[in-house]
């Protein structure tokens, strides 16, 4: 491992990505920041300062996300750590849900952090040292409360590629746990769901409040952290209680 961490975030022009960024920036590491939304992207860069590089990418394409990743090796030099938060949101449930729309949300929320993955570990496993972190969701694990079939789907896909990637790669010093998060105070809660849809998911959570970007991206930087090398394979709640297993 390098004396400063080099990292990349995805989805990193949202509120849950740059608040991952900010984070990880605070704590000392180099930040790659990818996002499909160019504008969003360098506004959330310049807002953390010269320890983030916003790099435009669309991590669903596979072709996209090796040149990315070679442009990575050549500039910054190797990635220890991947946290894998890019991902749209559909509340479709099946009979809704178009054949594009399943393809396109596998490609950015499970495909993309495969493809990703697969470009990042051979620079971690030479160090023997690394972090992968990938951001899943409550639907993976309640059938969706709110999300649709495909989000849901993908989510789980999510989940199990955790697991495996975390069994694979355990003995080189890599790690590999998931976030499971529920109802983040992002667009995805502010905008996509219906005041009377905000109010009864209140109702269900007993901490009675949405959770807060902040708080997940404190959480990934313990999972990132070298203080947690014994946890791997690990898909971490934050969900104010809404779901206990």
């Amino acid at each position: 491992m390098s004396s400063q961490r080099l990292s990349v975030v995805t989805g990193a022009a949202g509120a849950l990505g740059a608040a991952m960024a900010r984070q990880l920036a605070a704590d000392g590491h180099r930040v790659v920041m990818m996002d499909v939304a160019a504008d969003r992207l360098e506004e959330k860069a310049q807002e953390i300062g010269p320890a983030a590089s916003p790099l435009v990418v669309d991590v669903g394409d596979p072709a996209a996300v090796e040149r990315v990743c070679e442009t990575i090796r050549n500039q910054y030099g190797t990635v220890d750590t991947l946290v894998n938060n890019a991902g749209i949101l559909s509340n479709n449930k099946a009979e809704s849900t178009s054949v594009d729309e399943w393809r396109r949300l596998m490609a950015v929320n499970l495909d993309g952090a495969f493809y990703l993955t697969r470009a990042l570990l051979p620079g971690m496993r030479r160090q023997r040292w690394g972090r992968v972190v990938n951001v899943c969701s409550l639907a993976m694990k309640s059938g969706g409360l709110t999300a649709g079939t495909a989000y849901t789907a993908s989510k789980g896909g999510l989940g199990a590629l955790t697991f495996s990637l975390a069994r694979e790669v355990a003995a080189e010093g890599i790690t590999v746990n998931g976030v499971a998060p529920a109802y983040i105070r992002t667009p995805m809660v502010t905008e996509q769901l219906t005041d009377v849809q905000r109010e009864a998911l209140l109702r269900q959570i007993p901490v009675g409040r949405f959770c807060e970007p902040e708080e997940v991206a404190r959480l990934i930087a313990f999972l990132v952290s070298p203080h947690a090398g014994f946890i791997t394979g690990e898909i971490i709640d934050i969900n104010g209680g809404l779901h206990m297993d």
